[in-house]
């Protein structure tokens, strides 16, 4: 029987200045020895872990140092591959080395035998590895996925819990700079900040014309569809425009953080389109949000409205917004997300002047990169102990497990047949 010693040592984790200590906050140092079973993988773990005595406000992790470990008595964490095109960042892959045996899919692959038994968890970045029934077969000591980012719904949830496995993600990062590259969508798209750039830095150019006008976000109407955690820092931004803030949202915020950000509760999503100047959707992929902007939706909009994207591209009927912005239904369309990513080369969507693209940079700061990572560690270090998911809450009876997110009052998120215990979220980001 394998038996994991991962956790008599955990090396410190340095945290960057100014930023919060993830692991600390996520990781108590009451954490006691707690045994336990994995019964579907059959596998027995006992470990004890703490932080040391001074962590607290402090910058590393650690633990006690009567006990070295050798690297392979770390327990195996999987990645597709470590830099290049598609592999965890360098900088990423060293903090995840202070903790795990790192083991890339080439490795994986050129010996399954022997690594298929060290591999208790995989690290997915940018959406990969690709979790699929094969990979699940071949990892028998596999208990955690750790994705880095909120949105799941590149994973298979209900198959990955066939197999016993947890899947936890990492909300605390993403937040702030997702909600500013809203904003910054939001403001480009209002004063044309492209199509000025091209025409600014074209050799064709002998004039500035008088004509070539934007519109002014200042005391405009902004429409949140999704009052989450990044919804709601998208308001509290907007406000410093003096907008008016109108938002939609599965369950109406409390009424003090209403006025904190001046924002205003539409009950129907039709109110909120017909109103509001911009409209931006911070909503998470599920199957009653995919297509939840369509043609109807765009036709309620005003025709000077503009639409901002940074949920997930599936969410807008792409087919119908390349016909809207033909036929200057609305006025223009700023995406950071695209279904696919990214687009083919001949799509239409690429061709419009009215319309900004950005290649799915909500989270691609140097600070988000390095917080998701910390998150993602201390999340599958403690599904490895038998311990809670660090700061694991319930939220407002929203995203309770074994409840149905519910979307116009039908059942979303959840896919049937997932044990509440499968997916392990700090708290739902998006429509929560």
């Amino acid at each position: 029987m394998f038996r994991s010693k991962a956790f008599s040592l955990l090396k410190p984790i340095p945290l960057m200045s100014g930023q919060p200590n993830l692991a600390y906050k996520f990781i108590h140092p009451a954490i006691a020895s707690h045994g336990h079973r994995c019964h579907r993988r059959g596998v027995d773990y006992r470990q004890r872990y703490k932080t040391c005595p001074g962590s607290a406000g402090g910058q590393t992790i650690s633990a006690p140092q009567t006990k070295v470990m050798a690297e392979e008595e770390l327990p195996g964490v999987l990645v597709l591959d470590i830099g290049g095109t598609h592999g965890v960042l360098e900088n990423v892959a060293a903090l995840l080395k202070k903790h795990f045996r790192l083991i890339t899919m080439k490795e994986f692959l050129e010996n399954k035998k022997e690594m298929s038994k060290k591999i208790q968890s995989v690290f997915v970045f940018e959406g990969r590895p690709t979790i699929d029934q094969e990979l699940l077969e071949s990892l028998p000591n596999l208990k955690v996925i750790g994705n880095s980012g909120v949105g799941v719904d590149h994973l298979d949830l209900k198959m990955i819990s066939n197999f016993g496995v947890k899947v936890t993600n990492t909300p605390h990062a993403v937040a702030d700079p997702t909600a500013d590259i809203g904003v910054a969508l939001m403001l480009a798209s209002a004063r044309r900040l492209v199509e000025g750039c091209q025409v600014a830095v074209s050799p064709d150019t002998k004039y500035f014309a008088v004509d070539w006008l934007g519109v002014e976000v200042t005391r405009a109407t902004l429409g949140i569809i999704g009052m989450g955690s990044i919804g709601y820092r998208v308001a509290q931004r907007a406000r410093a425009f003096d907008m008016r803030i109108l938002y939609h949202n599965r369950n109406r915020r409390r009424k003090e953080e209403e006025e904190a950000v001046g924002a205003h509760y539409c009950e129907k999503m039709e109110d909120l389109l017909q109103q509001s100047d911009f409209v931006m959707l911070v909503v998470n992929l599920t199957p009653e949000t995919h297509k939840l902007i369509g043609k109807k939706e765009l036709g309620l909009m005003k025709p000077t409205a503009i639409l901002i994207n940074i949920s997930r591209g599936a969410v807008i009927d792409q087919d119908a917004l390349v016909e809207a912005l033909q036929s200057k239904v609305i006025r223009a369309a700023a995406l950071d997300v695209t279904h696919p990513e990214p687009l083919p080369r001949d799509h239409p969507l690429l061709k419009l002047n009215n319309i900004i693209i950005t290649p799915h940079i909500g989270t691609a700061t140097v600070q988000a990169t390095r917080m998701m990572a910390e998150e993602a560690i201390a999340n599958m270090l403690a599904v490895l102990s038998g311990q809670p998911i660090p700061n694991h809450r319930r939220r407002r009876a929203t995203w309770a497990f074994g409840k149905l997110n519910r979307w116009h009052t039908r059942s979303t998120a959840w896919p049937h047949g997932v044990p509440e215990e499968t997916f392990l979220p700090h708290y739902h980001e998006g429509i929560s």
